[in-house]
């Protein structure tokens, strides 16, 4: 859903034509469909999840920086799916790494010498 609402914004689903998103952030989804239109792109992934395959995230974000759309993947090999913030485990601190990434992008451009 995330990715739908950056891609197409609300107004592609009957809402309000609404500023689009300065990025997405993603965790744990087995969301393959990109577009050019679609903003910068986080996300995180666990290496065990038993429902996404890590995989088709990673290839997504692939495609998408083919484009020239900014992108960052975190993949957490012990992580199984749904671990949230992550407290206690490998995947600790992504989520501050997720707010770096749309500060960042939040403007629609990367900051200069980035």
């Amino acid at each position: 859903m995330a990715a739908y609402l950056g891609s197409y914004g609300p107004g592609g689903f009957g809402g309000p034509e609404l500023p689009r998103a300065g990025a997405v952030i993603m965790q744990y989804t087995g969301h393959s469909q990109y577009s050019r239109q679609d903003p910068p792109t986080f996300a995180c992934v666990g290496g065990r999840d038993g429902i996404a395959d890590w995989r088709v995230m990673k290839r997504r974000l692939e495609c998408l920086q083919t484009y020239g759309i900014d992108t960052e993947f975190h993949m957490y090999p012990r992580m199984p799916h749904g671990f949230g913030l992550g407290l206690g485990t490998e995947a600790e601190g992504w989520f501050d790494e997720a707010v770096r990434f749309w500060e960042r992008n939040r403007t629609g451009k990367k900051a200069q010498g980035e």
